[in-house]
């Protein structure tokens, strides 16, 4: 019955998508778009290797590609969940979800593996781009290294999303999750640039925030082939994440689906 709920959500969802053809292509075409304002700024210094970048050992252009992709993967995660739910309630989708024996639990585990789904195939179109429009060279990737990354990455920022949805659901507006993670990738993440750029006081606020640490070890996984021992700091970090958020997401959650409840606003936005 759980698995058979998990793949209904997903059927769903999937039928869904699949009914908005011409915004998936405008999608790709708006990525592509994206992906060559970056190239050109590149192409302004002339391709050079600039001392912040030599850890990493590639061209801003490089650079910036994993970083904007990978950003795209976990922010996937984080705002696909928090969006789901505002959609869902004020559909009045979410009520009816709720009232069949469904537990919240596993709602949201349906919205994660979708997350998980989609985003992994938003990922693989950028590097895809990569490759054959910008020929940049992958062949030093840790693969292993990547999957452990990104594992951890998605289920770090799926339990933020669901804090993230737990506040839409009680305040409906000024959820303060959203605005820290969009100052995180925006900013402080090392998404469009690393971390090193920025004044020591700012690096050290940069520390605070998940991304840094996701975006930093995929970059060194997929351009310098790093292993998981040379990247053990960063994984430790991303482990305790997934181990304390998770918790933190699902009771944050049941929490405001029962006040929501109580004060009777679940289809109000």
């Amino acid at each position: 019955m759980f698995l058979s709920k998990i793949f209904a959500y997903i059927r769903k969802s999937f039928l869904v998508q699949l009914s908005y053809r011409l915004a998936f292509f405008l999608g790709i075409v708006d990525t592509a778009a994206s992906l060559l304002t970056f190239y050109f700024i590149d192409k302004l210094f002339g391709f050079q290797i600039a001392p912040h970048l030599a850890p990493y050992g590639v061209n801003y252009f490089s650079y910036a590609l994993i970083g904007i992709a990978f950003a795209g993967f976990i922010g996937s995660a984080f705002w696909t969940i928090s969006g789901q739910i505002s959609i869902e309630q004020t559909t009045g989708t979410l009520e009816a979800l709720l009232v069949t024996p469904t537990r919240p639990e596993t709602l949201i585990i349906s919205m994660a593996i979708w997350n998980l789904a989609f985003a992994s195939i938003e990922f693989v179109i950028y590097i895809i781009l990569g490759v054959f429009l910008f020929h940049i060279d992958f062949s030093n990737v840790n693969i292993l290294s990547t999957l452990v990354i990104a594992l951890l990455s998605i289920i770090s920022f799926n339990s933020i999303g669901i804090i993230s949805a737990s506040f839409i659901m009680v305040f409906k507006k000024g959820d303060p999750i959203s605005w820290l993670i969009n100052l995180g990738i925006e900013l402080l993440g090392g998404v469009y640039f690393p971390i090193t750029v920025l004044p020591e006081w700012l690096q050290y606020i940069s520390y605070l925030f998940p991304v840094t640490y996701c975006v930093r070890s995929v970059e060194l996984a997929v351009h310098k082939g790093a292993s998981l021992d040379m990247l053990l700091p960063d994984i430790y970090i991303l482990l305790i994440l997934s181990v304390i958020l998770p918790f933190v997401g699902f009771l944050s959650f049941r929490y405001a689906l029962n006040r929501a409840r109580m004060a009777g606003n679940l289809v109000q936005y």
